[in-house]
């Protein structure tokens, strides 16, 4: 049995990975277990690790190191390249709030940690590590560590202090929402206020009464400032037809228009009349209109069309078809002339079957050659964000230059490329599935290590004066900026108990709170907040944990 012995303990590159397989393994299947609702998913492969190195189990430190890295590094940047398409836009509108807001948690609790650290014995590389585990934030744990290693400083200490307060990180920012709502929460603050989406699209019909318009043609219309529309269709003498952008409006025209909510009333002022018909029934019935046009959804599969701007194609005129709608990630857009195309893109095409078979050949519409993850494009975007986290930049009163390093350069780099790359003609586009697996992959991978490298001294630590110290800072860290930005947010905000639990679970990046705000909350307001916020919060953090340890390090 010396055989066995060996495969477990002697650290060699098949014991590595051995054992780390059988720590995530591990982790995952007991990180489905529910407790009062909670479940740790992931995470729980993190206090696998910790388990596994309290036993004695250990690898050689250079393949930790390495798997630790490339974990990382393969975690951040397929984050970045997920919330990159919606990063941008969120700082755009009614966002804004949100985001100034989910900062105001994040500056807060970094505040009290600075402070902290004034009257406390705890080293600020513990703090760092307290604060980076009261937000249950694993992508801030590795910047700092890098940062730390950057210094010459050890980097145990911020790992252990985060292990230890991570649980109560975990369940603090659920049991401060359940005191906000117990404590604080008025019936009016349930109530669903109306969430300003500039994507979320509206259909209705129009008769044209205005004189102004008589005689004009669509393009003259859209060009004349007023909101972002599209002409669906248009009846004309009992006739239906999909107008061009020629097509001149006369008088008693009615149009099917596909506009946002909030351009409704301005449309009506335009053309002079909008009809009562419900058009945004789920269940409505396209083809009762004219029986010789249908409506296809069509998905972009050619990469030739990635990164082109919707207008460009001239599909309207040449082929007479209308793009009433684009579906991207879930989420319907306007389908304005100016909309740049991504592969994936699913458009609804309303017109004649021979028209919309030549429209497909333009697209592509071939979804199986979208199941081919682009794995190209993922090691160059790697290697451009560690190249990004490579370069030294000096920040005036910091005697060492800042680099944003395995964890802040690949995930800038990600962000950039989500959200531009399509401009650029780069193939971004990967399945959900396959995005799931990367991050799952390299967190699993970051986790299962740091927990292995930090569990030789866990429990001792936690069983010291200090461990406990960790342990109740970690949790004021934790509930009281979320409580007090809970109450700026629905008393001097007034947003609505929905809104304000999805922007506090964002910016504490925490989707276990999230899921309970979900359970609790009949409206998805939760779920919209928290990804408005989360990038942004997601990407402070990351640079917050930084710049702490190269100020006062």
């Amino acid at each position: 049995m010396e055989w066995l012995y060996d495969l477990f303990f002697e650290q060699t590159a098949l014991q590595a990975v051995i054992i780390i397989s059988l720590i995530i393994s591990t982790g995952l299947a007991l990180g489905k277990i529910h407790v009062c609702g909670i479940s740790l998913g992931v995470t729980f492969v993190f206090f696998m690790g910790i388990l596994a190195g309290h036993s004695g189990l250990a690898i050689n430190p250079q393949m930790l190191n390495y798997a630790e890295s490339f974990g990382l590094v393969l975690f951040v940047y397929a984050l970045g390249l997920q919330v990159g398409p919606g990063f941008f836009s969120s700082l755009r509108q009614g966002g804004c709030q949100l985001n100034l807001l989910g900062l105001g948690v994040i500056l807060l609790g970094t505040i009290m940690a600075i402070v902290l650290t004034l009257f406390t014995p705890i080293s600020m590389s513990d703090m760092v590590g307290i604060l980076c585990g009261a937000t249950t934030n694993t992508p801030a744990l590795g910047a700092a560590q890098q940062t730390l290693k950057q210094l010459g400083e050890p980097t145990s200490g911020a790992a252990l202090s985060c292990a230890v307060t991570y649980p109560l990180g975990v369940v603090g920012v659920i049991l401060a929402i359940v005191a906000v709502r117990k404590l604080f929460v008025r019936p009016s603050d349930m109530e669903e206020h109306p969430h300003d989406d500039p994507n979320h699209t509206y259909i209705g019909t129009y008769q044209v009464h205005n004189p102004a318009i008589f005689g004009k043609s669509i393009h003259e219309l859209v060009h004349m400032g007023y909101s972002k529309f599209v002409i669906s269709r248009l009846w004309r003498d009992g006739q239906v037809c999909i107008p061009t952008s020629d097509k001149v409006l006369q008088e008693n025209d009615r149009l099917l228009v596909v506009t946002t909510e909030k351009d409704v009333e301005a449309l009506t002022i335009l053309f002079g009349e909008q009809e009562q018909k419900d058009w945004n029934k789920e269940d409505i019935d396209w083809n009762a209109i004219d029986s010789q046009l249908i409506s296809k959804h069509i998905v972009i599969s050619r990469p030739e069309i990635n990164g082109k701007k919707l207008g460009s194609l001239r599909l309207r005129n040449v082929y007479g078809i209308n793009i009433s709608r684009v579906l991207r990630s879930g989420v319907q857009l306007l389908a304005t002339p100016e909309l740049v195309l991504q592969l994936g893109d699913r458009l609804t095409v309303v017109g004649e079957a021979a028209a919309i078979k030549n429209v497909e050949k333009v697209l592509g519409n071939t979804v199986k050659t979208l199941k081919d993850p682009n794995l190209a494009s993922i090691f160059i975007g790697i290697v451009l964000g560690l190249i990004v986290g490579s370069i030294p930049i000096a920040i005036p009163g910091i005697s060492t230059p800042v680099k944003l390093g395995l964890a802040g350069g690949p995930i800038v780099a990600g962000i950039l490329i989500g959200s531009y790359g399509p401009r650029l003609h780069m193939l971004t586009y990967t399945t959900r599935s396959a995005s799931l697996m990367l991050r799952g992959i390299g967190l699993s991978l970051y986790l299962a290590c740091l927990g292995l490298d930090a569990g030789a001294h866990f429990f001792e630590t936690v069983m010291r004066p200090e461990g406990a110290l960790w342990v109740g800072i970690g949790f004021i860290i934790t509930f009281v900026p979320v409580v007090i930005m809970a109450l700026v947010a629905l008393r001097c905000f007034h947003l609505d108990f929905g809104n304000t639990c999805g922007m506090l679970c964002g910016s504490m990046a925490n989707p276990m709170a999230l899921n309970y705000a979900n359970d609790i909350i009949p409206n998805d307001n939760p779920a919209v907040s928290y990804a408005t916020v989360y990038p942004l919060g997601m990407f402070t953090r990351v640079i917050i944990a930084q710049l702490i340890l190269m100020l006062f390090l």
